[in-house]
């Protein structure tokens, strides 16, 4: 029984979410605070009447909303891979998956030099 409440609150907790970080124009049939109202008094009926009724969803379907990215930290120095920043970045997708491709191909070689280097010294 505590798995359900802790849906209910789960999916309460994912549509206040949803409903305070939507663009008001995406927001359909009432204020954007009487369905937060809504959500917060009725949990269960107003989290599903705000992604059945409440939201646009856009011509793609559910789309999640998007978020910002955060920036990773390197495990390598800085000057081995190349800076992009987001408004420079106009590479199509299909060259951005070939160039992470790569760079996923040159850490596991590195990674596998690395053990090379560790089981020859051990060897030797």
């Amino acid at each position: 029984m505590p798995f359900v409440s802790i849906l209910i609150i789960a999916l309460m907790i994912g549509a206040l979410i949803d409903v305070i970080t939507r663009d008001e124009s995406q927001v359909k049939h009432l204020p954007r605070m009487v369905w937060i109202i809504l959500v917060v008094v009725l949990p269960l009926v107003g989290s599903i009447l705000w992604f059945l009724l409440g939201r646009e969803y856009g011509d793609g379907g559910v789309s999640l909303p998007r978020m910002p990215r955060r920036e990773a930290r390197p495990s390598a120095p800085a000057a081995a891979a190349p800076q992009y920043t987001a408004s420079a970045d106009v590479r199509t997708t299909e060259q951005q998956i070939a160039d992470l491709d790569r760079e996923i191909e040159e850490w596991r070689l590195r990674e596998e030099i690395a053990k090379r280097r560790l089981t020859d010294g051990e060897t030797s």
